[in-house]
C-alpha cells in the first residue's frame, strides 16, 4: 500500500478517537486538517486501510458500518436507537464452541459477535 497524507490522517483519526466512526464522521474530522479532502476519498482509504488490517470494519444490521483501531478479536454491544459501539470483554469459552461446533457442523475459526440493545443516555431520554 503506497503512503498517502489523506491515508495516515484518516488512520490517524481513528486511532485518536475513543468512538467507533462511521465513515461520514471520519470525513468531517479529517476535513479540518484537509479541507478538500472527498467523502469518496475517505471511503476508498477506509476499506484499503481495513483490507490491509490497519483498521477494523464493524458491520452494523442498519448499514452503516463503523471502523475500529483495535484489529485484535473482540466484541461489541450495538445501541439500536443511537447507534453508538462499544467494545466489550465477552468471549465463549472453549466448551461453548465445541458445543457449537457439534450442533452446526461448522469448524471455527474466529468468534466476533455484536450483542444489540440501547444505551443508558436513550433509556433516560425515554424516561424524560
Amino acid at each position: 500500500m503506497r503512503y498517502s497524507k489523506q491515508r495516515e490522517e484518516i488512520l490517524k483519526t481513528i486511532k485518536a478517537s475513543q468512538d467507533h466512526l462511521d465513515a461520514n464522521g471520519v470525513y468531517e474530522m479529517v476535513k479540518k486538517t484537509i479541507p478538500n479532502i472527498s467523502l469518496g476519498t475517505v471511503y476508498r482509504n477506509l476499506n484499503d486501510l481495513e483490507k490491509n488490517g490497519f483498521i477494523k470494519k464493524i458491520k452494523l444490521k442498519n448499514g452503516n458500518d463503523v471502523f475500529d483501531k483495535s484489529v485484535m478479536s473482540h466484541n461489541h454491544i450495538y445501541c439500536v436507537k443511537c447507534g453508538k459501539v462499544v467494545d466489550i470483554n465477552l468471549k465463549l469459552d472453549e466448551k461453548e464452541l465445541e458445543n457449537l461446533e457439534r450442533q452446526t457442523g461448522f469448524k471455527i475459526t474466529d468468534c466476533n459477535f455484536n450483542i444489540n440493545g440501547i444505551c443508558k443516555s436513550c433509556i433516560n431520554k425515554k424516561e424524560e
